[in-house]
C-alpha cells in the first residue's frame, strides 16, 4: 500500500475523514483512464506508441445527472478550464468535471458531451405543468496541465475511449494516486508530481461539515519547497531529474485543483473558498511562478434542486460561518498536494527524461533533524 504523506510524520491541521479523499464528501465519485504505452529506447519523436498520460473524472453526484451550485478563481491564467463562462454567469456546472494533459482538453470536452447526453444529462424541468427537456447543450469544465517532459504530448495519445474509461470507472471510496489518470506525467517541485488528495471533517460547532480536495500538481521549484516550514527541497540529497531535451524553466507547468464541499455554500462563497487554494499552495513553497497555470474550481453537493426554472428556496450558509471553511480549503489542499508527492513514482519518459519520487528515507531524516530527534 502506497504510504501517504502523514505516513511518513508530516503534521497537518484539521480532522480528514474517512478516506482523506474528496470522496469524502457524499455522492462524489472519482475515475481514472491512466494510459502508458513504450519503453523510452523505443521513443522515435512525436507520433511514436508512446505515452505517459491519461484522464481524471470527478463527479459531483456520481453518475447520475446532476447542477451544482460552483465557483473559480484563477491564480495564474496560464492554462485552461473550459466552460468558465456559463460557470462565472450561473453559477452551476452540469455534469462532470474532467482533468488532463494541455493537447487534450478538445477530445476530453467533446467526448464528455457525448456521454452527457447518451446518459440523459438533459435537466428535465416542468413548463406550464408539463415536463420538459432542455435542448441539451453543455458546457462541460475540463481542465489541463503540461505533460510534454515525459509525454509525447504532441502525439494526441488520449482518445474518447480513454475519456469513457474514466468517467465509467469512476466511484467512491479510496482514491488512487501519484502517477494516475491525467497526473500519470505530472511534475511537481522537479519530482514526481500527479493526483492526489485530501479532506476534512470541520468542528459539530462549525457545522460538521466536509470540504475535500483533488489536485493535479504540476508545479512549483524544488529549490523553494517547504514542509513544515522546513526547506525540503534544499535539504533533501539526490533525486535530481535528468532532462536530455529543451524544457522549461522549473516551476513551468500548472496545478488544477478541484473542491468539493457538502456545505450549503452559494457560487459566490464557492469562488471565496477557491482564493484560499493559494494559502496551501504557498505554505510548500510554490504560488510564485509566472509559467504556471494555477486554476481552482469549487462545487457544493447541497441545495440538490437549487437549479431550477421557478423559484429556487437553496439554503445557504451565513458568511459568519465560512472561516472554518476556509482553512478546510487551504489545508486540504496543502495535503493533497504532499499526497500526491509521496504517492507518485519514478518515472523515465519521452528522450529518457526521467523524474524521480520523493524520496522518503530522506523526508523522514530532514523532518527529525529539525525536530531534534
Amino acid at each position: 500500500m502506497k504510504k501517504r504523506a502523514r505516513d511518513l510524520g508530516i503534521n497537518f491541521f484539521g480532522d480528514p475523514g474517512k478516506n482523506n479523499a474528496i470522496t469524502d464528501v457524499e455522492g462524489v465519485e472519482v475515475g481514472y483512464s491512466t494510459i502508458i504505452k513504450g519503453e523510452p529506447d523505443n521513443f522515435k519523436g512525436r507520433g511514436s506508441n508512446f505515452a505517459r498520460t491519461g484522464v481524471t473524472a470527478i463527479l459531483p453526484r456520481g453518475k447520475q445527472k446532476s447542477v451544482v451550485y460552483a465557483g473559480r478563481h484563477d491564480l495564474n491564467g496560464n492554462g485552461e478550464l473550459t466552460g468558465t463562462h456559463w460557470m462565472d454567469d450561473s453559477g452551476f456546472i452540469h455534469g462532470p468535471i474532467m482533468i488532463t494533459n494541455t493537447n487534450s482538453v478538445g477530445i476530453v470536452r467533446d467526448t464528455v458531451t457525448k456521454w452527457m447526453v447518451e446518459n440523459d444529462y438533459y435537466q428535465h424541468l416542468v413548463f406550464m405543468g408539463e415536463e420538459i427537456d432542455e435542448c441539451g447543450y453543455f458546457y462541460p469544465v475540463v481542465g489541463e496541465t503540461w505533460d510534454g517532459l515525459l509525454n509525447d504530448i504532441n502525439g494526441f495519445h488520449v482518445k474518447e475511449e480513454h475519456v469513457y474509461e474514466a468517467l465509467n470507472n469512476a466511484k467512491a471510496g479510496p482514491v488512487a494516486e501519484g502517477n494516475v489518470g491525467g497526473g500519470t506525467g505530472m511534475v511537481c517541485h522537479q519530482f514526481k508530481g500527479g493526483t492526489g488528495t485530501a479532506s476534512r471533517v470541520l468542528p459539530k460547532e462549525f457545522g460538521g461539515y466536509t470540504v475535500g480536495a483533488l489536485v493535479q500538481a504540476n508545479h512549483g521549484i524544488r529549490m523553494w519547497f517547504e514542509v513544515n516550514g522546513i526547506p525540503m527541497g534544499q535539504e533533501i540529497e539526490g533525486a535530481d531529474p535528468v532532462c536530455n531535451t529543451f524544457a522549461p524553466k522549473p516551476g513551468t507547468g500548472s496545478i488544477i485543483v478541484v473542491l468539493a464541499t457538502d456545505a450549503p455554500v452559494n457560487p459566490t462563497q464557492l469562488s471565496k473558498m477557491c482564493k484560499r487554494v493559494p494559502i496551501g499552495i504557498g505554505k510548500l513553497g510554490s504560488g510564485y511562478e509566472n509559467g504556471s497555470g494555477d486554476i481552482f474550481v469549487a462545487f457544493s453537493t447541497a441545495n440538490e434542486n437549487a437549479y431550477t426554472n421557478n423559484v429556487s428556496t437553496a439554503e445557504v450558509l451565513g458568511d459568519y460561518m465560512m472561516d472554518a471553511i476556509y482553512r478546510a480549503v487551504a489545508d486540504s489542499v496543502e495535503e493533497a498536494i504532499l499526497n500526491a508527492l509521496c504517492a507518485a513514482e519514478t518515472m523515465e519518459g519521452a528522450n529518457h527524461n526521467k523524474f524521480y519520487a520523493m524520496p522518503h528515507d530522506e523526508v523522514v531524516r530532514i523532518l527529525k533533524k529539525y525536530r531534534g530527534e
